[in-house]
């Protein structure tokens, strides 16, 4: 419960509008000290831009903001570091040609007459990432280019929480993290609060909401529907004030009619994962779990013909196949959408009609000639289909939501459906109105005898949409199981290399 009542920060009728749109109507909002106050609300509804007030990027256009009893004002972000409010950004803001030490301490250096310390800072960071239980870096020498996504995003957490902080706002600080490294930021957080630290936290995941949350404030299409303690609400009812309706199943598996065998590995092995043997039906869902760093990712990449394959067979259709390039993969009916959808998957500054024709261009470009119509038929064709909200097809891909982004990224690939579809992290970063469209997404094309390999860092979500479930632990697969056969503790002790 908070530590005080004397709100460390409060935001009194913020109004913030880009040209005609306006993102935030009168917001208010206060934040204690010694408490968790979590936002939540849909993509669209207005978090980030408070956040970005609140971190001295964006101004409001109306309305006042109190340290206390004191009115202030964040022209920009080092004022907001002046009243030592820290943000930790959904979007990385890290260096990649640096170390992990470096990015922590960017800006902060430990230097004389020019000359860094690297040694001190070294040692520093290593202390830092024990303390915070961030176990998945294990060398803090380690440039930030060659970590994963999920590393990256743990630097992220690390660099925020060197620094000391009165209040601090995170945005998705999970969504690419094991279930180990949750409870261990979560521990964090907790002893922050002990300290009187304010914290803003932003998630869509319901269950570590509820876990983790003193107070809940839903923002709705830029307006606050209200602010509860979260001993006061229950998901269904803070899932009605997101989305102005009631979701009637949060995890919906596809009916499973498994089909023959599409795609079967054997004895495949790379740089990051050895000896992996599994098959996966059409019609059939393949859940993979495992921690951050497990190999379920590089398996996607040498599936995908990213990352050579040092020795082992795959087969589709019962016929084998060489794949060396996605090219390969891709003729042969395979498509992997992959975790990080800005870097890896779409050309943000491009349209969305272009990120959705790209992978047909030889359908709508004949020589110099440019077959338009076909192009934007077959762009309504997906924008319909997969529900797509935007403003018009000529719209920037950076401007949509994140969910929007993930059925653009999905959606097309489907205007010649593949045999099968591997989804690295599709739901990262979505809020629960985009998670249920995509399952519905997930369901129809398994329903029509697509065969799925979904990866997750969200175990209830691996558990509740696979049919089939593998279990991955240093580069290899320790198992594979009926969905139904298996429960989340049973998982989690295989995933740590503990007996059930």
């Amino acid at each position: 419960m908070p530590a005080t009542l004397t709100p460390l920060l409060r935001l009194e009728g913020i109004t913030k509008r880009f040209g005609t749109v306006t993102a935030l109507d009168q917001v208010s909002l206060d934040i204690q000290g010694g408490e968790i106050h979590t936002l939540l609300g849909e993509n669209g509804a207005g978090k980030s831009t408070l956040i970005k007030i609140l971190g001295g990027i964006h101004q409001p256009d109306a309305g006042t903001l109190w340290a206390g009893d004191e009115p202030i004002s964040l022209p920009n972000v080092s004022a907001a570091d002046r009243y030592k409010i820290r943000l930790i950004h959904q979007e990385l803001s890290l260096a990649p040609n640096l170390t992990v030490a470096e990015n922590i301490f960017l800006g902060r250096e430990s230097s004389t007459l020019g000359f860094l310390h690297k040694r001190e800072m070294n040692r520093r960071a290593q202390a830092l990432i024990a303390e915070l239980g961030l176990t998945e870096i294990r060398d803090v020498t380690a440039t930030v280019a060659t970590l994963s996504t999920a590393q990256q995003q743990l630097v992220e957490i690390a660099r925020a929480l060197s620094q000391e902080a009165r209040v601090l706002v995170l945005d998705e600080p999970t969504s690419s993290l094991s279930e180990l490294e949750v409870e261990a930021l979560f521990q964090t957080l907790r002893r922050l609060r002990s300290q009187g630290v304010g914290i803003i936290y932003i998630s869509h995941r319901m269950e570590e909401i509820m876990r983790l949350s003193d107070r809940i404030t839903v923002l709705r299409d830029g307006k606050s529907v209200g602010t509860a303690p979260a001993s006061e609400v229950d998901p269904k009812t803070l899932i009605r004030w997101m989305v102005g309706r009631d979701i009637k199943d949060h995890f919906p598996r596809p009916p499973y009619r498994p089909g023959a065998v599409a795609l079967k590995v054997s004895q495949l092995s790379s740089a990051k994962v050895q000896d992996i043997s599994f098959e996966v039906r059409y019609g059939e869902v393949l859940g993979l779990a495992g921690l951050v760093g497990a190999g379920r990712t590089e398996l996607a990449r040498a599936l995908f013909g990213i990352d050579r394959i040092h020795q082992g067979t795959l087969q589709i259709d019962g016929n084998t196949v060489r794949i060396r390039s996605p090219r390969d993969a891709l003729q042969q009916g395979m498509v992997l959408v992959p975790e990080d959808r800005k870097q890896q998957g779409l050309i943000v500054e491009q349209s969305v009609a272009f990120n959705i024709s790209l992978p047909w261009l030889k359908e709508w470009i004949h020589g110099c000639a440019f077959d338009y119509q076909t192009r934007d038929k077959m762009v309504a064709r997906t924008v319909q289909r997969f529900g797509v909200r935007l403003s018009n097809a000529d719209q920037p891909v950076r401007d949509l939501s994140g969910g929007n982004q993930q059925k653009v990224l999905v959606g097309r690939w489907m205007e010649h459906p593949p045999k099968i579809l591997i989804l690295d992290e599709p739901t990262r970063g979505i809020d629960v109105g985009a998670r249920e469209d995509l399952y519905r997404i997930i369901g129809e094309l398994v329903s029509q005898g697509m065969a799925l390999i979904l990866i997750s860092s969200d175990l209830d979500e691996v558990l509740n949409i696979s049919h089939q479930i593998g279990t991955f632990r240093e580069g290899r697969l320790t198992g594979v199981s009926p969905a139904e056969s298996v429960t989340a503790e049973e998982v989690m002790h295989q995933l740590t290399g503990g007996s059930a």
